[in-house]
């Protein structure tokens, strides 16, 4: 975690204040994969609420579709790296930031490896945007500044 809650809690606050503004959500499966944990991102995420993590609706299943036809289409991928992919929340990610238009935010790179499935690559096969934690922070213009102490 690059920004632990002990010495960068600015962090933590800014991700609660973007998502009241309706600028930052993240997904139902990435909060399961959360709550698994036994740690401190897990408590945290279990303050945010069922707001915070947006759930497929309606509009979603086409996208499932589109991505998992785009996925299967890939012969660079061997086929446990496909399933793998297809059952994690990455791809559900992808999905319904497709299906929402959303931007997707990854410390991933997209990559060929014939092993593992990127995000990114699978959002440059569908059309779907994606950046960096680091750029988001700066469009977003978050600051995360000493109290002076």
């Amino acid at each position: 975690m690059h920004y632990g809650f002990d010495f960068c809690p600015a962090f933590w606050d800014w991700i609660v204040r973007a998502h009241r503004a309706g600028t930052l959500f993240s997904i139902e499966k990435v909060g399961d994969e959360l709550s698994i944990g036994q740690d401190e991102l897990a408590q945290w995420a279990d303050t945010l609420g069922d707001g915070f993590f947006l759930r497929p609706d309606a509009a979603t299943l086409p996208a499932f579709n589109t991505v998992t036809t785009w996925v299967n289409g890939q012969a660079t991928y061997s086929p446990a790296a496909k399933n793998t992919f297809l059952q994690v929340a990455d791809y559900y990610l992808v999905a319904q930031a497709l299906a929402g238009q959303h931007t997707v935010v990854t410390h991933e790179r997209p990559n060929n490896s014939i092993h593992v499935v990127k995000i990114p690559s699978v959002c440059l096969g569908v059309g779907v945007t994606f950046m960096n934690p680091f750029e988001m922070l700066r469009r977003e213009r978050a600051r995360f500044v000493l109290d002076g102490a």
